[in-house]
């Protein structure tokens, strides 16, 4: 038993390579040790080998008990391999452990981790007796796939049934306030953390510090960093990144000069914040001598997201053909992404060749992504080449390509709202469009004309700005004007890039309402205010 004891120790203090050695050097391992060892891989680095070992256990004829799963389905979750996953959660059933809670909550958390967020549901639903840890494993699954209509419902239904959250309930519940945009759900989540002492805790404050980045309130997130006892390094990047994609890189630039003098490594993450800084304020030179920082100070191995930030600098900054250039040389296979900026670049800059070059790429990586021929229909439009907007778009219809609608979601009075290009679905419809026809006649009075040049040859120009009138953003705000009072900012969740028009259009209408408006579209913050954009016409 000696022996095992020490294994134990080895195994949970030293290096895994150091535990494999001593437990190949055990006659007959019980177990306890195969558990220890599966243990150990679930909670290191590389957690693969867990997975040999449980083989080579069930080879070895070894019963598993009641903590052999949890630490494998640990283990499974970190690797993301799904068919492990569901292979061993057969076994489980077979062996007769599928009923133990504490493999119920490793199932749950591996199917979550995995992207199953159903399936993770369904191990849930059939828990006879959910505990927290089982409430905050399916909530994160929702959470960390993107699901938070989803994850909002389960936090409800949790408080229903009497279970307090905690600091890791609170960080699922801000991530989808964050992606959603719920300003105001977000602010009773801050509340309920004051009131039960979930403010010193430090993941939960980083989560809310983000919430409020993402819901365009920098001031608040400032003030949440600065009123932080400890900052870890996601603090710090958090904040950076929060700065960033509002408009504030020089102010991101400098927060990240800060986190150097104290003295703070810096992450891959802060680093992606950085260059985005630099992409966003068109600060080429700074955005190249960055990324040899990383590499060369910090031995950071470049991912294809720093790369998607180089391509997007040039871009951004009408150097296509360099980034073109720059794609070529790359260490790394470029993905889809990357040639998809190419595109948007492309399109904004007029680079036709480079921007069919682009396309026939993506044809090959993601051939029935929507967003390419709408970016490639732009760019022919864009040079008056109707003809081949007409081909791009019966090439949509036959391939069975849809294209992904424009939404816009606001929140009011605890509510989510949610609108489409020339949505008439709505309760206030008719106040709606009457708002629609009064921000249009008071933004012409301050010199608003129809950006009408993206828009299909084959109707008439009169059609065209009737169609610009009736984007998603521009419904969402209407709606936002006629339901609060003056002087309220708005917040607006757009899943697409903000059209040139539609920019324009808000710069005015924030003036002649005298409202800040606040718009976040696919890749960053327009905050405006006064017809003047933070993003000072550059995006």
């Amino acid at each position: 038993m000696g022996k095992h004891l020490i294994f134990t120790i080895v195994s949970l203090s030293a290096p895994m390579s150091y535990a494999h050695k001593t437990f190949a050097s055990i006659h007959n391992p019980n177990i306890f040790t195969w558990n220890t060892m599966i243990r150990g891989y679930a909670e290191s680095e590389n957690p693969d080998p867990a997975l040999d070992i449980h083989h080579e256990m069930r080879v070895n004829s070894i019963e598993p008990d009641t903590h052999t799963y949890p630490f494998l389905l640990k283990a499974i979750a970190k690797l993301i391999a799904v068919r492990d996953g569901e292979k061993v959660h057969c076994i489980a059933m077979k062996d007769g452990f599928e009923s133990l809670v504490f493999v119920q909550n490793a199932l749950v958390h591996f199917y979550g981790a995995c992207g199953q967020a159903e399936s993770a549901l369904q191990v849930f639903e059939l828990m006879p007796e959910k505990n927290l840890v089982a409430w905050n494993s399916v909530i994160n699954g929702y959470a960390l796939n993107s699901r938070p209509n989803e994850t909002l419902t389960l936090f409800r239904k949790m408080g229903l049934e009497g279970v307090k959250p905690d600091g890791f309930t609170l960080v699922s519940l801000l991530t989808a306030c964050a992606e959603l945009g719920a300003l105001t759900l977000g602010r009773r989540s801050h509340v309920y953390m004051l009131k039960v002492g979930l403010d010193k805790n430090l993941h939960a404050t980083n989560a809310l510090l983000d919430l409020y980045a993402k819901c365009g309130n920098i001031r608040e997130a400032e003030m949440i960093f600065d009123e932080l006892a400890e900052r870890s390094v996601v603090s710090w990047t958090s904040l950076i990144v929060g700065l960033s994609v509002n408009g504030f890189g020089e102010k991101a630039l400098e927060l990240f000069k800060e986190l150097e003098r104290k003295g703070l490594v810096p992450s891959e993450i802060t680093f992606v914040g950085v260059l985005y800084a630099c992409s966003h304020c068109g600060m080429v030179d700074e955005g190249f001598a960055y990324f040899e920082r990383m590499t060369n100070e910090f031995g950071i191995v470049p991912k294809i997201e720093h790369y998607g930030c180089m391509v997007d600098l040039l871009g951004r900054a009408g150097l296509v053909k360099r980034a073109y250039e720059y794609i070529q040389k790359m260490p790394i296979k470029p993905n889809a992404v990357i040639w998809r900026t190419l595109l948007g670049a492309c399109t904004i800059h007029k680079h036709l060749a480079i921007g069919e070059v682009a396309r026939d790429e993506l044809r090959k990586l993601e051939p029935k992504h929507c967003g390419d021929y709408v970016l490639l229909s732009n760019l022919y439009a864009s040079e008056r080449r109707w003809s081949d907007v007409h081909n791009v778009r019966t090439t949509m219809l036959k391939e069975g390509v849809k294209k992904v609608p424009g939404h816009s979601l606001v929140e009011l009075g605890n509510c989510i709202h949610e609108f489409v290009m020339g949505d008439k679905s709505h309760p206030q419809t008719e106040a709606i469009y009457a708002m629609l026809s009064e921000m249009t006649r008071l933004s012409r009075m301050e010199g608003y004309a129809p950006h009408t040049s993206n828009v299909l040859a084959d109707i008439e120009e009169e059609e065209k700005e009737t169609a610009l009138s009736y984007h998603s953003e521009k419904i969402a705000i209407a709606f936002m004007l006629i339901n609060t009072p003056p002087g309220i900012s708005i917040r607006v969740v757009k899943n697409l890039r903000v059209c040139a028009d539609c920019h324009f259009a808000i710069k005015l209408i924030s003036k002649v309402f005298d409202r800040e408006i606040v718009v976040r579209d696919r890749s960053r913050f327009h905050h405006f205010r006064n017809g003047v954009c933070s993003c000072k016409d550059y995006w």
